[in-house]
């Protein structure tokens, strides 16, 4: 968490207890404020999974702790989608979408618990696990929960209960190529562009496709990232999340990170710390242009 403390003129001054090094002091300009994140111990949860352990600060980089210039210019900027360009989608919703799934493989009465598991956060084990316990391929299984799970987020959509964000537009305002990387099927990211009538605004967009295999390419695992970064030909990209895994993935691929803080994470405590923390997509132009 970031805590704050005022001082003349209108500067904060955050100091994070969290992972260390990562690519040492950083700032953002927003609204006329100031923010430096101090990364100063390393997050216990780093050291369960490879791609949580963020890097340390590169050999003769510098620490930037006062200033309010920035002097790294981006060649591209890439965003998550969900909970950034556009609401998430309600776990309830979620959830009826994976019963849905189960209902169309013809498993009866199964264990809820095992149609939870199948909810968010799915790891390639759990998937054939589960799959394994009813006799169906770990293939059918996450192809139908990510179908059915794209069908209830696209009425979601059609109905108004995901919206993109009002803020969107000051993106045209990016001189630098823009893309998407998100954890969400290819199919739903594709549906959310056309739907808005915003594809044009991005150079690249990149979602996961319906198979196990993109449970363990995706975030935070750089996979995605990597992709879009060739797509653009960008090496000194930022990219821009709501969650932990954007940050890590961030750093796995070894590019600068902004954690935004919608209305679902004004009061999120981190456990790692970003390259820039800002409020909307106004402070994301304020540092790129």
């Amino acid at each position: 968490m970031c805590q704050t403390q005022v001082a003349e003129p209108e500067v904060e001054t955050a100091t994070s207890g969290y992972t260390h090094g990562v690519r040492g002091w950083r700032r953002f300009v927003g609204h006329g404020v100031v923010r430096v994140c101090v990364p100063v111990s390393v997050s216990a949860a780093a050291t369960t999974n490879p791609f949580l352990a963020a890097p340390s600060r590169r050999e003769g980089e510098a620490f930037h702790p006062t200033g309010t210039s920035r002097d790294t210019v981006y060649d591209a900027v890439v965003l998550d989608n969900d909970g950034v360009l556009v609401g998430r989608t309600r776990y309830d919703v979620l959830r009826e979408a994976t019963w849905d799934a189960f209902d169309s493989l013809s498993i009866d009465d199964p264990d809820p618990d095992d149609v939870e598991s199948m909810v968010v956060g799915v790891s390639p084990d759990e998937l054939r696990t589960v799959a394994d316990r009813y006799g169906v391929a770990a293939e059918d299984l996450w192809a139908a929960r990510d179908l059915h799970a794209h069908r209830q987020q696209r009425r979601e959509i059609e109905a108004g209960r995901k919206d993109l964000y009002p803020d969107v537009s000051v993106l045209r305002d990016i001189d630098a190529p823009l893309g998407i990387v998100s954890s969400n099927q290819q199919q739903t990211v594709d549906y959310v562009l056309d739907h808005y009538g915003v594809r044009e605004m991005f150079a690249a967009a990149v979602g996961r496709n319906p198979t196990p295999e993109s449970l363990r390419r995706k975030k935070p695992n750089p996979y995605y990232i990597d992709r879009v970064l060739t797509d653009l030909d960008a090496e000194t990209a930022l990219f821009v999340g709501d969650n932990e895994s954007d940050i890590h993935a961030a750093h796995n691929a070894d590019i600068d990170s902004a954690f935004i803080r919608r209305p679902h994470r004004e009061e999120f405590d981190l456990s790692v710390t970003p390259t820039y923390d800002v409020a909307d997509l106004h402070d994301l132009v304020a540092i790129c242009c």
